[in-house]
């Protein structure tokens, strides 16, 4: 890490990135593929809608690598930053209600056992309680909670204070407890 918060692993990548370079490119496709394809899926809960994101991200870095700017933000924040608002744009575009991830967990019919059923139903009401949040709580949480990013680089992907991403967090949690011990509750009735 650089004193103003860049990444030196990615710098010079993203420097011959913006000169043209498909291998560097390339290189900062592996690095990152994965956790933006994370990210945009637990954004939208849609693989196919994910995917795209992932890949118009990666089409922006390739146009637009040399407007980044060293010591202004760590590249892996600036990458988010594009990949929240393509989720953002589609998440506006997209009917009130869609729900693919309901579907194939539906469709979902391997055999299991009744633990690893019930364990299946309570990730998918914790899915369900995420995407059930406001878009911004729920980008500060996938955020922090799956990609292990800190308040500082949460703030700079939401270009938002480290005040408001911690707002956002304690909301976001608070919302998440009160949903699933709703959950719980009317679930716990059910078996009596």
């Amino acid at each position: 890490m650089t004193a103003a918060g860049g990444d030196d692993r990615d710098l010079p990548l993203v420097i011959a990135t913006g000169q043209g370079d498909a291998s560097a490119a390339a290189t900062l496709v592996d690095r990152y593929a994965r956790r933006l394809q994370t990210f945009a899926w637990r954004m939208l809960g849609d693989r196919a809608e994910a995917e795209d994101v992932v890949q118009e991200s990666f089409l922006r870095l390739w146009k637009h690598a040399q407007r980044w700017k060293p010591g202004t933000a760590r590249f892996s924040t600036w990458l988010f930053q594009v990949a929240a608002n393509l989720c953002r744009d589609r998440l506006r575009r997209r009917p009130r209600y869609h729900d693919a991830d309901a579907v194939e967990w539906l469709a979902d019919d391997a055999p299991s056992s009744g633990e690893q059923l019930q364990q299946d139903e309570r990730d998918h009401e914790v899915r369900q309680a995420i995407r059930a949040l406001p878009a911004r709580q729920r980008e500060a949480l996938l955020l922090s909670h799956y990609d292990g990013m800190g308040n500082l680089e949460i703030a700079a992907v939401l270009d938002v204070s480290v005040e408001a991403v911690e707002s956002l967090l304690a909301r976001a949690r608070r919302t998440l407890r009160r949903e699933l011990a709703m959950l719980d509750r009317s679930g716990n009735g059910d078996d009596q």
